[in-house]
């Protein structure tokens, strides 16, 4: 059994059924197959060996799960990379990965020309799209010499499957390895806690690079036969028109796309009687944005909430959409694969209520950092994968998310956790996002500082920031200065990039440059 199996298993069983759509190409699941099928050849044709690394530069497309599957059955590892980095950025995922052959897509070659020169390691440069680079293999002339065949591979679940860069918030990306086993565990995990229905249609959203897109939106649409519409871009006004036409029953995405979509298609309408759930990640979705969201998707059921990371698949604790009506600030219990702890300083269990690291046992926890042993041992200790994410358990094993160890405010000798203030600040209606951070004070080792994002032609004061806190929240709590941004940093998952926040606006003394 492996990831590739997937596919070849799907093919046999419903080879005609259609297995992704993105714009206005389809695939089936026999076409899908042949194609990969064809990849694979081609790639044991370059002498590739089980574990050897191929790197993937592309925007989310029709191509990119035969290719993710095409390297699976060559006994590859696949080493995406994110196509939204610079040519530096990108050098040093391929350099880090060691990948041998490095396929990208065409609308991606000036990057790739860039840095050319430099990729000592890289082997082979193979191109996607229409008239391809000139340095490179042309991908649609490289497979169609070759048999569609199964390839003879024997691949385990322990066997090395995917690298996978973490954001590099926190300085350089690390490179978190992923084994067949890993993939296949978290993608039953997220199956069973988001209760995902077989030959469903989904819609993948998040970028195919990221993990959620790869396998927890994707690779679980194939597991169960259903079909996976990609979307190359995140446009709000396309995504609902591709949700009416394809009659989309499941739409995971992360939180931050559901708010700037809600923003972005108020007063319009849509059929979206065909989705059935909401899945959101990266980080718990406002009440204000899911009672927008109960508007727009009628028939759904709640959002399903759910927790996770790279280090292990991005998806172990779920909450259901029913459970997301009774407990909205809670992401759930831990799924079937997943044990989880909340643990102080010393790794002993906090009390029922206690805000403590979250820690993760279990096989969908990563193998290691690749090439990074130092790493690897300070992340998991006694088979515990340690998150540095802060959280709270409830009586029933109900998880709730405080926020990031690092983020953690003290300020008077009180422990403030930014995500309750901010959890606030998104009820107001002119603010569209925000960041809690803490700034340097004299008098009590930190200050509270809020950067807000307005909604588009909104104004607001610094003192109707700090009062409307007042309002919700103990007052030592409450902001101490209010910086207004035109727009928060995002990384391509649309996750907000706090330490870059911590940058621009931490300083002492605020910056009022982009103050209204």
């Amino acid at each position: 059994m492996n990831i590739g199996y997937l596919l070849t298993f799907m093919a046999g069983k419903v080879p005609n059924k259609t297995a992704v759509v993105c714009g206005d190409v389809r695939l089936s699941y026999k076409k899908l197959n042949s194609r990969a099928n064809r990849l694979a050849h081609s790639l044991l044709g370059m002498n590739i060996k089980k574990g050897d690394k191929v790197a993937l530069l592309s925007v989310n497309s029709i191509y990119y799960p035969e290719i993710f599957f095409g390297i699976l059955k060559a006994g590859g590892v696949l080493a995406t990379v994110n196509f939204r980095l610079a040519p530096e950025e990108i050098l040093y995922i391929l350099d880090n990965s060691d990948a041998r052959i490095f396929i990208f897509e065409k609308e991606l070659a000036s990057s790739v020309a860039a840095i050319r020169s430099r990729l000592i390691k890289v082997e082979k440069f193979i191109c996607v799209g229409e008239d391809p680079y000139e340095h490179a293999q042309d991908y649609e002339q490289l497979i169609a010499k070759q048999l569609d065949t199964e390839p003879e591979v024997h691949i385990s679940l322990e066997d090395d499957c995917e690298i996978i860069h973490t954001s590099g918030t926190t300085g350089r990306p690390k490179g978190v390895m992923l084994t067949h086993g890993n993939v296949l565990y978290t993608m039953l995990s997220v199956i069973i806690g988001r209760e995902l229905r077989p030959g469903q249609t989904s819609l993948v959203v998040s970028p195919m690079y990221h993990v959620a897109g790869l396998n927890n939106h994707f690779g679980t649409t194939i597991m169960l036969g259903g079909t996976a519409v990609i979307i190359r871009r995140f446009e709000p006004q396309a995504i609902m028109q591709t949700i009416q036409r394809e009659k989309v029953a499941y739409f995971p995405a992360a939180s931050t796309i559901f708010n700037m979509l809600v923003q972005a298609i108020e007063g319009k309408k849509y059929d979206t009687s065909s989705v059935m759930q909401l899945q959101s990640g990266s980080e718990i979705t406002p009440v204000e944005v899911r009672k927008k969201l109960a508007q727009y998707f009628p028939n759904a059921l709640g959002v399903y909430e759910a927790y996770g990371l790279t280090e292990v698949g991005d998806g172990v604790v779920f909450l259901t959409g029913r459970d997301s009506l009774e407990r909205p600030a809670s992401v759930g219990k831990a799924g079937l694969f997943a044990q989880l702890r909340v643990v102080d300083d010393n790794g002993q269990d906090v009390d029922v209520g206690e805000v403590g690291e979250i820690i993760i046992k279990g096989p969908v926890v990563m193998k290691g950092y690749y090439k990074n042993k130092e790493e690897t041992e300070e992340a998991i200790r006694n088979g515990w994968l340690y998150t540095g994410d802060l959280g709270r358990l409830d009586a029933e094993g109900c998880l709730y998310i405080v926020g990031r160890k690092k983020d953690m405010i003290i300020s008077g000798g009180e422990n403030i956790y930014p995500r309750e203030i901010e959890e606030v600040l998104w009820r107001h209606p002119k603010i569209a996002d925000v960041v809690i951070i803490g700034v340097p004070d004299k008098q009590w080792g930190e200050a509270i500082r809020a950067v807000v994002e307005l909604r588009p032609g909104e104004k607001m004061t610094e003192e109707e920031v700090i009062e409307f806190c007042k309002q919700h929240i103990a007052s030592y709590k409450k902001p101490k200065s209010v910086v207004f941004v035109k727009e928060l940093p995002r990384n391509p998952s649309g996750k907000v990039l706090k330490n870059e926040v911590r940058a621009r606006c931490g300083q002492t003394t605020p910056s009022r440059e982009e103050n209204n």
